[in-house]
């Protein structure tokens, strides 16, 4: 397991690049789908210790502003060596962790590169415009045994939804790192 945070690539008020993946639901989803309303973007997978200790956190979040926000997991891991990452496994972690927000998979990884994503769990949050509002962790719990003492990322789509500015725009995740293909650019 290599330990990283965050990077910043996107940088604040940079539109999401978009995407069209398949889902756990076996359909095809694209960012456009997501029209008007504010969007959680999170890259993730199912093996990590780092994102099923957030699982939790990202379904409060989904239930919370469900309606008001759009949720995305991405999982952009080579499943070559983490069979745990398969698309099949996708549909039964989910099923077993009650994961009700999109779920995708990212088989070419070139999505995960254009986002700069390089951890799991590594949150983005857009606005109605899909334009990056931060960047950043769901909590304060930074190890998986840790408990969050501040619900970070549900106090900032709360900031968003309120026509608030978010004070401090990147506020790194840390996780592990994503599993690249061998063939990494």
């Amino acid at each position: 397991m290599v330990l990283l945070k965050s990077e910043i690539v996107l940088k604040t008020g940079d539109k999401a690049p978009e995407f069209n993946l398949l889902g756990i639901d076996d359909k095809k989803h694209s960012l456009s789908e997501f029209k008007e309303q504010p969007t959680l973007i999170v890259f993730m997978c199912n093996h990590c210790p780092y994102v099923q200790a957030k699982v939790t956190a990202m379904n409060e979040i989904y239930e919370k502003f469900k309606g008001r926000l759009s949720m995305i997991g991405i999982n952009s891991n080579d499943p070559t060596n983490y069979p745990d990452d398969s698309f099949d496994s996708m549909k039964k972690f989910a099923k077993e962790k009650g994961i009700k927000f999109t779920y995708l998979v990212d088989e070419t990884q070139e999505v995960a590169k254009k986002y700069g994503a390089v951890c799991t769990p590594d949150p983005f949050l857009f606005d109605g415009d899909k334009k990056l509002v931060f960047h950043g962790r769901i909590d304060n719990a930074m190890k998986p045994e840790d408990s969050p003492t501040e619900k970070t990322m549900i106090s900032n789509v709360e900031k968003l939804l309120a026509g608030k500015k978010i004070e401090n725009d990147f506020d790194p995740s840390m996780g592990c790192s994503i599993k690249w293909k061998s063939q990494q650019t």
